[in-house]
């Protein structure tokens, strides 16, 4: 038998690098990383629907029961109205049911300590949040007599949703980095600016569906008397919280100016170049869609593809940011 003999130090270099490979487990497979990008997609699928559901005006067509539809779990010779609200319902109801699969799987695929584990129970946390919201602007909205109150709701609900996307867009991102990540920490000093930015790009998303909502509760004729309505004190407060949209949309592109410096600069990893570039292109193109979508008095179908628009830019944000404040340090 023939034995190779090794130096101490290529010995230690090689143990080192040997733990950090496997420090991921090796049942965190292909299939479990897949099923987790499928679960984030389907659930931008149910946002889109939920879009759907504003944009036609189908907000009330289960009327204000829940779960029950039209008083029966299921409508009899539902009209349109009524169809769209309850597939979105029957949506996000898969929607659970996936997100509890994806908890109970990752957990029992990866190991102790790893961050998808927790990110995936922050999103089953958060699924069951925006059930309970949205039974809340369904039955205390409706017979809410200050409009006020139905805006809150429907404010917490829209926060509650990009947050769910966050959380599953990083369990997805943990369970595919295949060396993640025994040796992680966060960026010292790095972290005020950030969760400025991602908060600040959180009211922007809220604040455009408030928008989205107030311009299909009380259309106008033109862009002129949309204008006009801004100023108006006798204007509902949805129309009058309009200036809060391009206001938070300066503070956050500040920071997606910054982050998309720090991704281009030349020390950055290829895969934060990278996500720089989706984020940089998502958000020229949902600048020229909202800028026809207002110019075209938000067409319906515009307004879907502005929402997917800004759940794609949502999710690459997160991921670069996620990539920016979470750090390799040198294995001991």
């Amino acid at each position: 038998m023939t034995r190779m003999i090794v130096p101490d130090g290529a010995a230690s270099a090689e143990l080192s690098v040997s733990k950090h490979r496997t420090f991921d487990s090796p049942r965190v497979s292909l299939a479990l990383r897949r099923f987790a990008w499928f679960v984030l997609v389907y659930n931008v699928l149910v946002i889109l629907w939920g879009g759907m559901v504003r944009a036609t005006g189908s907000g009330a067509g289960c009327g204000d029961q829940w779960p029950l539809c039209a008083g029966a779990a299921i409508p009899q010779s539902p009209q349109f109205h009524t169809l769209v609200e309850f597939t979105h319902r029957l949506m996000s109801g898969g929607a659970l049911i996936l997100i509890l699969t994806l908890l109970v799987w990752t957990w029992l695929a990866a190991r102790k300590g790893h961050l998808a584990r927790w990110t995936a129970a922050i999103a089953l946390v958060l699924v069951l949040n925006e059930a309970l919201l949205g039974a809340l602007l369904v039955t205390v909205a409706a017979h809410s007599a200050s409009p006020v109150r139905g805006v809150f709701l429907f404010s917490c609900h829209l926060t509650n949703t990009l947050l769910l996307v966050a959380a599953l867009a990083l369990t997805a991102e943990f369970l595919s980095n295949v060396h993640f990540r025994a040796t992680t920490a966060l960026r010292h000093g790095g972290l005020l600016f950030p969760t400025l930015g991602i908060l600040a790009t959180l009211l922007v998303g809220v604040s455009g569906s408030l928008v989205a909502l107030g311009e299909t509760m009380y259309p106008s004729s033109s862009l002129l008397e949309a204008v006009r309505q801004d100023f108006s004190p006798a204007a509902p407060v949805l129309l009058r919280l309009r200036w809060i949209h391009p206001a938070s949309a300066f503070l956050a592109g500040a920071f997606i100016a910054w982050l998309l410096v720090q991704s281009f600069r030349r020390s950055a990893p290829s895969k934060m170049r990278g996500l720089g570039t989706a984020v940089f292109s998502t958000l020229i193109a949902q600048y020229l869609i909202g800028v026809f979508d207002v110019l075209w008095q938000q067409p319906t179908w515009l307004q879907i593809l502005h929402l997917l628009g800004a759940n794609v830019f949502w999710i690459f944000l997160v991921l670069l940011t996620e990539n920016y404040c979470l750090v390799e340090k040198s294995p001991a």
